[in-house]
């Protein structure tokens, strides 16, 4: 556990760590309520800072109606690990095999980390969605706060996602994109571990 856990932080630092200056801040009345997620996959690199502690990886996201699958790679292309969420639950599995389940992302994420991350979630601010329901204010740079998160949306030229950043008190994730595009033959469940 404690591997997975040092894994999934560094998975997270890098989210953080990658450049912050990437793609033209989203607008604050930019960000809506309505509107479904689209399938898509991408990949890209993310950075993990924890209370001054950070950690850099690159990812493989999958997000179908049916399966959001996250993969942690190392620099070199290295399964760390991944994370898959279909209608049975969530699970993970390390790199050296071991196995997680959990019956929601928040649950596995306190399991693993021993802290909430917005896994449930980070798709919907990704496609500049609010999650439907919350509470939520913009502010006047163009960040949605939500959930307990301050969430930053910069486009790249093509006006999808480049830069995706969420920060709270001592924790803050990265993602930066690098390629963002529609599955091709995406599977209906999670793959079995």
């Amino acid at each position: 556990m404690t591997r997975l856990k040092h894994i999934t932080a560094a998975g997270t630092a890098l989210l953080l760590a990658a450049c912050a200056g990437t793609g033209t801040q989203m607008a604050a009345d930019a960000w809506r309520e309505d509107g479904s997620v689209p399938a898509f996959e991408a990949a890209g690199r993310m950075g993990v800072k924890e209370n001054e502690r950070g950690s850099y990886a690159n990812f493989d996201w999958l997000r179908t109606a049916e399966v959001q699958l996250f993969e942690v790679k190392t620099p070199l292309g290295n399964s760390l690990g991944h994370l898959c969420e279909d209608g049975s639950g969530v699970q993970a599995v390390a790199a050296d095999g071991r196995h997680y389940r959990a019956d929601n992302a928040a649950e596995l994420s306190r399991q693993l980390l021993g802290y909430d991350l917005p896994i449930a979630h980070i798709d919907r601010w990704a496609n500049g969605l609010r999650v439907a329901g919350e509470p939520y204010q913009t502010l006047p740079d163009g960040r949605l706060q939500q959930l307990g998160w301050r969430i930053q949306r910069n486009l790249g030229d093509n006006g999808q996602v480049r830069m995706l950043l969420l920060e709270r008190a001592g924790l803050s994730l990265r993602l930066v994109f690098d390629h963002i595009g529609l599955p091709e033959n995406p599977p209906a469940v999670c793959p079995s571990p």
